[in-house]
């Protein structure tokens, strides 16, 4: 009976909806149960890496590149701490907003920061983008204080290469800049990513694979807004190599001293192995600009300038030998025997060929000359008379023989090879014949005639050491950062000066008596307790005409010769060869021999006893 009365019609509604929950939360306990085990077993290996992603980072390492030291060890090169901020945007928030707050730390404007995002699209949202490098302590100081407020900004400190001397041999020891798309895209450089910095010129570039080290990295835990919790594991970079290069660094200060002001090269070199002590252009550059990144006000000065500071004068000027090319034209003409030590011409000024008359430096002339006054006056007319007899194409061979118009085949880049003319060459050029009169122009190193400050002291240099060709060499040694050698350099033999000891002997005994004789064109270089042997030069830089009678000085600066002097000491057992080029100089006596002068003294003199040093001749001349 109970039953009965408890059967009522809303009872039975109340059960089936009762029911109907029932069923209702089973089911979505069921859909939820699924969704778990699809989530879980399913795809559980998938989210698990993902969860990692966003806990777990991999941060790059990189290798602390090799010191640059001179031959004695004294750092040239070294690196520095930086402090770069990057930005990760998978932690950074609202993005916008984070890059609004961290410009004003960094005192820089938000559209510039964005710049640098919107270039940086299809960089994963995980890798960090550079915002700023290498920013102030207080820029630092600024950031960190506020870090909790900066999601995915991170502060990195990283080495940045740090130049010591400023403009002191950078055309040979070169600089860093970031790797190119197009570097990065031709696999120049394996390993490299995008932002790392290269040798891009110099020692720098020519030794990269030494200089690098190898990159390393760690694993890292990170909370929400991207900030390092803990250090998982780490693999340690691998330092690059140091290398000492051939330079004396207070022999290299001294050149760019001296210099300073002017525009063009000194070299100097050690004869009997080919190694450079010295190796400066002149006007130079400061290389941090471009290890720290470069403004376009600073790019565009150096690129204006007229002087062109980014040449590499000393390997890549090429410049008319002027009277320094007598030195193979001497050569020639002895070895052809088409002059000897008693051949006599006479200079009054002028020489007639054909009719075109060629005139000497000396317009009241020379007198009677033989080949060792000829060297010593350096007397035009007798050069051009060798240069009839000789002709173009054997002059040329005795040049190629001495090194020019060659590259030396020294370690850098874009070494200019210069110019040796021959008849072959004229035809082939330029489609004329080649004219008996050129070669005149030829045999006093005008005309065609190109060379570089290094071929000029590499020919100096052979002679100066007996006749031996050397290949340049600006590596010393390269070492491991814990001091064992990898390399050693070797003089290497490049090739001989088809010279006899009779005709040697001549030779060195005119360039000897041209500083150390009375009438020698470079008698105000001479040293009091140092013997030097050389060679002055003056290239014109374009032919005077016939109606040209201003003095050199007052022609306009960039029409004026080319000054030149070579030159090795001391003269009996020479231990550096030097060759000087001012550009515009005039004179090779007045411009160039002072500074090789200069350097010679810097390089060879000792104290005398008693702590005093010698006075040169030139400076009891002026005493009184």
């Amino acid at each position: 009976m109970a039953d009965k009365y408890l059967k009522t019609a809303d009872s039975e509604w109340f059960r089936q909806r009762v029911t109907g929950v029932m069923i209702c939360v089973l089911a979505a306990f069921a859909v939820l149960l699924l969704r778990l085990m699809y989530l879980q077993v399913i795809r559980g290996e998938e989210y698990h890496l993902l969860s990692l992603n966003n806990r777990i980072r991999l941060q790059s390492i990189d290798p602390p590149r090799g010191l640059i030291c001179d031959r004695n060890g004294h750092v040239l090169v070294e690196n520095r701490p930086s402090f770069d901020v990057d930005i990760t945007l998978k932690d950074a928030g609202k993005v916008e907003e984070t890059v609004k707050k961290v410009a004003k730390h960094l005192n820089v404007s938000h559209e510039e920061l964005m710049l640098k995002l919107t270039s940086s699209r299809g960089i994963s949202a995980y890798k960090p983008i550079l915002l700023k490098q290498d920013i102030g302590r207080d820029a630092l100081a600024s950031i960190e204080a506020h870090k909790y407020d900066l999601p995915g900004i991170a502060v990195n400190v990283k080495l940045r290469r740090h130049y010591l001397n400023v403009q002191d041999a950078a055309h040979l020891i070169g600089y860093l800049s970031e790797i190119s798309p197009d570097e990065l895209a031709a696999k120049k450089y394996p390993g490299r990513r995008r932002g790392d910095f290269i040798g891009k010129f110099g020692a720098e570039k020519a030794y990269e694979n030494y200089l690098r080290g190898t990159r390393g990295g760690r694993q890292v835990e990170v909370n929400a807004n991207g900030q390092v919790v803990q250090i998982l594991k780490t693999v340690a970079a691998k330092p690059g190599q140091n290398i000492f290069l051939t330079i004396d660094h207070g022999l290299q200060n001294k050149a760019e001293s001296l210099l300073r002001g002017v525009a063009g090269a000194a070299v100097a070199m050690e004869p009997g192995s080919g190694k450079i002590l010295a190796l400066a252009s002149s006007p130079s550059f400061d290389q941090n600009y471009f290890a720290v990144g470069m403004s376009h006000d600073q790019w565009d000065t150096l690129i204006s300038n007229p002087f062109r500071p980014l040449e590499n004068k000393a390997i890549q000027g090429e410049y008319p030998p002027g009277s320094t090319y007598k030195i193979i034209t001497a050569i020639a003409g002895l070895e052809e025997g088409v002059i000897d030590l008693n051949t006599q011409v006479f200079c009054p000024g002028f020489h007639r060929f054909g009719n075109r008359t060629y005139r000497c430096w000396k317009k009241g002339g020379h007198g009677q000359v033989d080949i060792h006054k000829a060297i010593t006056e350096s007397c035009d007319v007798y050069f051009y008379k060798v240069g009839e007899l000789l002709g173009v194409d054997r002059l040329a061979w005795y040049a190629k023989a001495c090194g020019l118009g060659l590259p030396t085949g020294i370690n850098l880049d874009k070494e200019a090879k210069g110019l040796i003319p021959t008849a072959a060459w004229k035809k082939k050029r330029i489609g004329v014949p080649w004219q008996r009169g050129e070669t005149l122009s030829i045999a006093i190193g005008q005309g065609f005639n190109l060379a570089t400050p290094l071929q000029m002291v590499g020919m100096t240099a052979a002679i100066a050491n007996g006749g031996t060709r050397y290949k340049p060499i600006i590596m010393e040694t390269i070492k491991t950062p814990d001091g064992r050698i990898l390399y050693q350099s070797e003089p290497q033999v490049i090739g001989k000066v088809p010279v006899s000891e009779p005709t040697l002997a001549l030779l060195k005994t005119g360039l000897w008596a041209v500083v150390n004789s009375d009438t020698g064109t470079a008698r105000g270089s001479r040293l009091a307790d140092i013997e030097i042997s050389g060679k002055t030069g003056t290239s014109q830089v374009i032919s005077r005409k016939k109606d040209d009678t201003r003095s050199e000085e007052e022609r306009p600066a960039h029409l004026r010769p080319h000054a030149w002097f070579v030159a090795y000491a001391p003269s009996e057992d020479p231990v550096i060869a030097v060759a000087v080029l001012i550009e515009h100089g005039e004179h090779g006596s007045s411009a160039a021999a002072p500074v090789a002068r200069e350097l010679i003294k810097t390089y060879l003199r000792k104290p005398l006893p008693g702590g005093q040093v010698a006075k040169d001749s030139a400076e009891k001349d002026n005493s009184g």
